[in-house]
Order: structure tokens, then C-alpha cells, then sequence
């Protein structure tokens, strides 16, 4: 089942490479959507895949790369927002 979850990162997530990761991870997990930093310090990372790999990717963004610090995750999940061919918006992974 495909779903798509918006994920903003806060703590030390700027500045350590954590969109790069961000990107590495969805390559390996096959997500597709981006990685943005925002203005008050946090990331925001929108992630569309398979339910399953989409669970276990988000896992890998609460540790991060080693010169991060996560200090919490919240998620929303936009899937019952969209429509079937929505789920096919994000054609690969962005760092915005």
C-alpha cells in the first residue's frame, strides 16, 4: 500500500549534511518526494513509497547522520488527502 508522509525534523539537523542523508536514505528505501530546510531550524522531509519502506525510512531519519542530533520527529500523513494519481506527484527525491 502506498502512502505519503510529511516529516518535520527538529534539533540539530542544519549544517550536518541531514538533507543529504535524507536523500541517500530514499534512494535506499525507494521514496520518493524532498528534504527542505526551514527557517526555524528544522527539516522537513515529505516521503511517498510503499508503506512498508516509507516505516523504515523514517526510522533512519531519527538517527540521522553522525554529526546530527535528532531531538524529535513529528509526522503527518497526507495520503488520505490526495488522490490515486497523486501518489505519483514526486517523480524521484529532491534536496530543496
Amino acid at each position: 500500500m502506498h502512502t505519503v508522509i510529511k516529516i518535520t525534523v527538529n534539533g540539530l539537523v542544519q549544517g550536518v549534511g541531514y538533507r543529504y542523508f535524507c536523500y541517500r536514505k530514499a534512494v535506499e528505501y525507494n521514496i520518493r518526494g524532498y528534504a527542505k530546510n526551514l527557517i526555524d531550524g528544522s527539516v522537513e522531509v515529505v516521503a511517498s513509497g510503499e508503506k512498508n519502506m516509507v516505516s523504515d525510512y523514517i526510522k533512519e531519519l531519527r538517527t540521522g547522520p553522525a554529526n546530527s542530533f535528532v531531538k524529535s520527529i513529528n509526522k503527518e500523513e497526507l495520503t488520505n488527502d490526495l488522490s490515486e494519481k497523486d501518489f505519483n506527484y514526486y517523480k524521484d527525491f529532491k534536496i530543496l
